[in-house]
């Protein structure tokens, strides 16, 4: 049995990025008898809980840190416990240690380096490191009914066709460290599958919730938003490469909320599974939705990739982007995801993928607040240094 008064108890990393919450506010508010630890840095402190107000039973969204938008009584269940998901024992004491392995029955292993800015020896540390010392938590956990393991479809690196929930280390190239040193650590866990109860997921790429379209930071996706958010109203938008190929996205509420039933389902341990939209637009597709909402035009034409490459490497634009090269590459990648292990699982659960056309607004609006909050913080600045410089 798990800790008295609990039904399960769970341990989550990665916190606290928007995905960990998510996963974490997805555990507590459908599990009403789940306890959760949470594996934190020590430079984010436990969001405090703000005395009751009228009309108000949630917490309020501010940062640093980002808070959990849960009750009062949901926060209770959740247990920040100081450490880092890439050291030794995830940085926890030896008491602290024990304790959770003799409490923790599932784990969502959430801390990844998934930017293709990030240096090799970082993504090496994280992703390599991390996976290496929450597989030996799970070895540790006498409970232990399940790890998932959160990796990514782009373990596939620059393959092309149909890749299946089994395919891993295929003798493929990769467009970052951070997808190399990920298809590394996992496997690390598909190695360990024989000894411990493990469920990989692989997410292709994730963008904000179908509902909010929230995002830890502008890549990917976004940065196709960003174009069109910037480009002025009257300029046509030519689109970058021929776009036939399949755009494969996923929004983050989705993802989170497969990944928590396959953690439940049985028959996950062992298992690879893909998260991807089983009917994915083509490129131009989402290219043209995306312009729609953002109340803009397109042309007929299209940017020659390596041009649209050199175009997304000028200042402006990589403010906002961390890996535009990967991202127009990303665009003119012909590969789909097999994913009958996930349709598998989730047929019986009536969850299933949301079409791009659902949330392209969310996104544009998204990426739409992020650029006037620049602006601002950049005036601010500017007025600042106006106000205090000397010469003035």
């Amino acid at each position: 049995m798990p800790r008295p008064g609990y039904d399960s108890v769970l341990l989550v990393t990665g916190y606290p990025s928007l995905h960990a919450r998510r996963m974490i506010e997805q555990i507590v508010t459908t599990e009403p008898r789940a306890l959760v630890y949470v594996i934190a840095p020590p430079e984010v402190p436990e969001p405090s809980i703000p005395p009751p107000a009228a009309g108000r039973d949630t917490l309020p969204d501010t940062s640093p840190p980002p808070e959990l938008r849960l009750s009062a009584e949901q926060q209770a269940r959740v247990v920040f416990v100081e450490g880092s998901p890439h050291a030794m024992d995830l940085g926890l004491s030896g008491a602290e240690f024990r304790k959770l392995t003799r409490e923790v029955d599932r784990i969502h292993h959430l801390a990844h380096l998934g930017s293709g800015a990030a240096d090799r020896r970082t993504a090496n540390t994280i992703n390599v490191g991390g996976a290496a010392e929450i597989l030996e938590f799970a070895r540790a956990a006498t409970r232990l009914q399940c790890l998932v393991f959160h990796s990514t479809a782009h373990v596939s690196g620059d393959r092309t066709g149909v890749v299946y929930e089994d395919d891993l280390d295929r003798g493929q190239s990769f467009r970052s460290d951070a997808d190399e040193t990920r298809m590394r650590a996992e496997v690390l866990l598909r190695r360990a599958m024989g000894e411990v109860p493990i469920a990989v997921v692989r997410p292709t790429t994730i963008v904000g919730d179908a509902s909010a379209g929230e995002s830890d930071r502008l890549e990917g996706i976004y940065l196709l938003v960003l174009l069109v958010v910037a480009t002025p109203a009257e300029i046509a938008i030519p689109f970058p490469g021929r776009g036939d190929t399949p755009l494969n996205i996923v929004p983050l509420d989705y993802a989170i909320r497969a990944a928590h039933a396959i953690g439940r389902h049985p028959a996950a341990p062992g298992r690879t599974f893909h998260l991807a939209d089983p009917n994915p637009l083509s490129a131009r597709s989402v290219f043209e939705l995306v312009t729609h909402a953002g109340g803009r035009r397109t042309t007929k034409g299209s940017i020659p990739s390596n041009l649209a490459k050199a175009l997304l490497r000028t200042p402006g634009i990589d403010r906002f982007a961390r890996s535009p090269k990967a991202f127009v590459e990303q665009l003119t990648s012909n590969v789909r995801f097999d994913t009958r292990n996930t349709d598998q699982a989730l047929g019986s659960a009536g969850i299933s993928c949301p079409p791009f056309e659902s949330y392209v607004d969310d996104l544009v609006n998204v990426v739409r607040e992020h650029v006037k909050a620049r602006q601002r913080r950049r005036e601010i600045v500017e007025d600042e240094v106006e106000i205090d410089d000397p010469l003035s």
